[in-house]
């Protein structure tokens, strides 16, 4: 299969699909739809001579690369909340993000409705800790309004050295409050799997938390261990999961599918260039019940290995309505070391069905107790106790979510002996 990759919103890898990262394509020049030259001359004049007025009335000196930079920022931005412009040293950072390791608060963040909002904290990080929360508006960093920011521009303001502070100024839409967040800078250290053990007798339970390279093969290690203990059912855990690698969404879900299932479908503006993806059936010996857990924090990837378990009736889905974000981004670097990151496609699901905005329903509907990841909301106290390299330690009794899979896994269980 070719290597394509989705990105993770703000976590993507630089030749995408974040992440989050989305899509890369080869692009057939003789495919692409003909625009007008003369249309397209014309307005390049124009612009040319608002950069030559601007260099020779201008009350001061403009340094021409500041100048054009600031001009495909704007252009980028202005076409939609995912595509932006890199500069060279932005650029590095997204590449650095592939290694799993990079300085910073530990937030996935996407412009919605040009509001610059939080898709969720990265589990194990300061954000975390201080208790943000998927869809907390980021009205300021560090007590600069953020209207109209860019997002390339927001996550290098929240970047930076360990140990050195940053506070995010946040309104939360159920509180109807704005609360000043102080949080340190830390490496963030991004695992794909956070957890994989046998929970409440043979019941497997894996979280996945970002969708990386090394993810499948870890997945794979995990998979063989709990499957050598007697795992006789798997709990997969994609909440606060914000996506990551497309080519590896597809290797996940292929884990769990029979031959020739639709995982998902992506769907270009060339119709040339759309591509349907189905699973190769080399892992159909997992015929064991799967139950996914989603909520608003699960988007991109994730929202791609749900809607293919969802949609080909292979496990329930079970949490809350999952983040929705169904485009495709592909990162092009350019000559001086900069990159655009530019929406190129939308992924459907096997069913056809554009999430986008949406999101994908779960089967089964259970809210969440608490506010965050960890249950602690800003008010209450930071984690009393958080493992090695900044993991937090959770307390199944206090996950309703978990609770009810483990619950519903067992009637499933049940069940199935009953019709042996």
């Amino acid at each position: 299969m070719k290597k394509l990759k989705i990105a993770a919103l703000t976590a993507i890898p630089f030749i995408l699909i974040a992440s989050v990262a989305i899509c890369g394509f080869d692009k057939d020049k003789e495919t692409k739809p003909k625009t007008s030259r003369s249309d397209l001359y014309g307005q390049l004049e124009l612009f040319a001579d608002a950069v030559s007025l601007i260099r020779s009335d201008y009350v001061d000196e403009v340094d021409s690369k500041k100048l054009i930079y600031g001009a495909m920022k704007g252009m980028l931005s202005n076409l939609d909340d995912y595509s932006s412009f890199m500069e060279p040293d932005e650029f590095e950072e997204i590449r650095s993000e592939t290694k799993g390791e990079f300085g910073g608060v530990g937030i996935e963040i996407s412009l919605k409705d040009g509001i610059l909002t939080v898709v969720t904290p990265i589990i194990g990080t300061p954000a975390e800790a201080a208790g943000i929360k998927p869809g907390d508006k980021v009205v300021k960093i560090d007590g600069k309004i953020t209207r109209s920011i860019t997002l390339s521009d927001a996550v290098k303001k929240m970047r930076g050295r360990p140990g050195t502070k940053v506070t995010l100024t946040i309104w939360r839409d159920k509180d109807q409050k704005i609360l000043d967040v102080p949080i340190t800078r830390a490496i963030i250290k991004i695992r794909s799997i956070k957890k994989a053990e046998l929970i409440d007798g043979k019941i497997g339970y894996i979280k996945l938390v970002e969708f990386q390279e090394k993810g499948v093969r870890e997945l794979d290690e995990s998979l063989k261990k709990l499957e050598a203990q007697g795992m006789d059912s798997l709990i997969f855990d994609l909440r606060y999961n914000p996506g990551g690698l497309l080519d590896g969404a597809v290797d996940v879900a292929e884990r769990f599918l029979a031959k020739d299932k639709v995982i998902v479908s992506i769907k270009a503006r060339v119709p040339g260039q759309n591509t349907v993806f189905k699973s190769s059936g080399k892992f159909t010996r997992r015929g064991y019940p799967v139950i996914v857990l989603v909520n608003d924090g699960s988007a991109s990837a994730s929202e791609i290995v749900a809607g293919a378990i969802q949609d080909n009736k292979r496990g329930l889905i079970l949490g809350t309505k999952t983040y929705g974000k169904a485009s495709v981004q592909t990162v092009m670097p350019l000559k001086d070391g900069s990159a655009l990151r530019l929406t190129t496609a939308s992924y459907l699901t096997p069913s056809g069905e554009l999430i986008k905005g949406k999101g994908i329903m779960p089967d089964v509907v259970v809210e969440e107790r608490g506010a965050g990841p960890a249950g602690k909301s800003v008010e209450e106290e930071i984690f009393e106790k958080v493992a090695e390299e900044g993991l937090v330690k959770e307390k199944t009794e206090d996950d309703d979510q978990l609770n009810a899979a483990i619950n519903l896994m067992k009637a499933i269980k049940v069940y199935n002996q009953a019709k042996v």
